[in-house]
């Protein structure tokens, strides 16, 4: 059956009071394409993606994200600075002015899709969309329905997004004119004011954090992961910049995804169909299925081409260094169908310790990973103001704060018993400096860290000597194939060894005044793994 354009009753398609001329339900890519170049929205590059400007908003707006506070919500959301209640009067308001905006419009889009590879959990989505690049996007990132089950879906959940809708914050509740609301009791998401596509993704997202952990038993993590040739899974964690999409890509073993995963007492599936991947600094040499994944069906986002050309310039920041591109996951060639894969063996964290501290590998126990899980660090160098190189110590809950409705210690506690039932190995990888410092030191190698990682999955280090970190505790290998033995021990590798032990003192207390915060939601055993001054 050809989607294109479609006459149907508004009350079974869109279950509201919604009404425009021309509902364009469930339109291919190459429709969208079109129609979005027609409309001057648009323009392909030199190898056929189409490129968008998503206007005021380049990136999340995480302020301006709101959860429904009401009878479900009340008692189980972890009110903090990323998840802002909103009164259920506003959701109520907001929804019948934005309604009555997109009703106004010639044309809308509408899109019928999924979450979750793993059909014991799958979670239809409806959503309805101001602009046809945003549907593209829609189509990219979320599971794509067969035809034949388009007749009879049902959708659990809904999307309402019209970036050009702008709340009035003196009587919507608002604290700006953009917004982000999730209701859980309505099964509603509302995105208005901001065009930034990636808000809708991390919507559905952050209703995943709530259901899957607390009524499936089922740990959701902002990921990536791979399976090896002989089924075994790894999960990489981490914050922007720490190698997690780039490390995840392994020519010798499958792409589950590279961004949102659940972990079931059998399984660890993808939430998604497609990725949604920085392409700042993108080069074929560095990132190459990134790279070539940049063609017809992809949307790229905020970026500049060359002068006098169609060809990207992806070292160009002037629009946002948060410059993306969408594709389905089959454009990746490793990628595994369907995106479901056995229960891992081993769990990564990756962090780029600008400090120099952390060693380049490290192995945690189950405590120690809990602790580390919560918080979630990174350290970035402030390298876009002028005069600033002091590294910036960066935590993020579970890495992934933003996303997380629940209290961390309860993602953490979900994962340590996981870890003791699968007995999953979990480690500490460092992309971050070694001998100092940023600015003294040096960037450990992108090729021993790859070795590392590889020696771990080839049960290399299964045998192996550690020795204890003396003030972070965790396990350090005396030697590792294809690393240089000097580099594992990260003391060792600075020249003034009394200041490594000043820097490692001073980035423990950094985790134990980040982690006050979090200690009266979690067990002794993770208190007890905290670093020790």
């Amino acid at each position: 059956m050809q989607m294109s354009t479609m006459m149907i009753s508004m009350d079974k398609l869109l279950q509201s009071d919604l009404s425009a001329s021309n509902i364009h339900y469930q339109l291919s890519p190459e429709e969208l394409i079109e129609q979005t170049i027609n409309r001057g929205q648009g323009v392909l590059n030199n190898t056929g993606a189409l490129c968008i400007n998503t206007g005021e908003f380049t990136g999340r707006s995480p302020l301006d994200k709101f959860i429904v506070k009401d009878a479900i919500t009340e008692n189980t959301v972890h009110w903090n600075n990323f998840n802002i209640p909103i009164e259920e009067k506003y959701f109520h308001q907001l929804r019948k002015k934005m309604l009555n905006y997109l009703g106004t419009k010639e044309e809308l889009w509408v899109r019928d899709a999924y979450a979750c590879a793993d059909e014991n959990y799958r979670l239809n989505i409806r959503i309805i969309n101001e602009n046809p690049w945003s549907n593209l996007f829609c189509y990219n990132m979320f599971l794509r329905p067969e035809e034949e089950v388009l007749e009879d879906f049902e959708p659990e959940w809904m999307i309402i997004q019209a970036p050009g809708f702008k709340a009035d914050p003196n009587t919507d509740g608002t604290r700006q004119h953009n917004f982000a609301i999730v209701s859980f009791t309505h099964k509603t998401i509302l995105i208005g004011g901001t065009g930034y596509t990636g808000e809708m993704k991390k919507g559905i997202f952050t209703i995943l954090n709530y259901i899957l952990p607390k009524n499936k038993n089922v740990l959701s993590m902002h990921c990536s992961a791979n399976m090896g040739k002989h089924g075994d899974v790894a999960v990489f964690f981490g914050l922007s910049g720490t190698g997690k999409t780039t490390l995840s890509a392994d020519a010798n073993r499958k792409l589950i995804g590279d961004d949102e995963h659940g972990w079931t007492a059998d399984t660890v599936f993808n939430f998604e169909g497609g990725c949604y991947a920085k392409t700042i600094d993108l080069s074929k040499e560095k990132e190459p299925e990134i790279f070539y994944a940049i063609r017809e069906g992809a949307l790229v986002e905020n970026i500049r081409f060359f002068e006098g050309s169609n060809q990207i310039d992806f070292s160009n920041k002037s629009i946002t260094e948060n410059t993306r591109v969408s594709y389905p996951l089959h454009f990746i060639s490793n990628a595994l169908e369907p995106s479901i894969g056995g229960l891992p063996k081993n769990i990564f964290f990756l962090t780029c310790d600008a400090y120099g501290v952390l060693p380049p590998i490290s192995k945690l126990t189950v405590g120690q990973a809990m602790y580390q899980f919560i918080s979630g660090y990174t350290a970035r160098v402030a390298g876009t103001e002028a005069g600033v190189t002091e590294p910036k110590a960066t935590f993020s809950a579970c890495f992934g704060a933003p996303f997380l409705p629940l209290h961390p210690g309860f993602y953490a506690k979900m994962l340590g018993e996981k870890m003791k039932a699968n007995r999953v190995n979990v480690w500490m990888i460092n992309t971050g400096w070694s001998g100092g410092p940023y600015g003294i030191g040096s960037r450990i190698k992108l090729q021993y860290t790859r070795n590392m990682i590889t020696a771990v999955l080839n049960g290399e280090l299964d045998n192996e000597t550690f020795e204890m970190h003396p003030v972070f505790g965790i396990m350090m290998p005396k030697r590792c194939m294809n690393v240089p033995v000097n580099i594992l021990h990260p003391r060792y590798t600075w020249a003034d060894r009394t200041a490594y032990d000043k820097a490692a003192k001073q980035l423990a207390g950094l985790f134990i005044k980040n982690f006050e915060k979090y200690a009266a939601g979690v067990s002794e055993e993770i208190l007890a793994a905290a670093p020790k001054i």
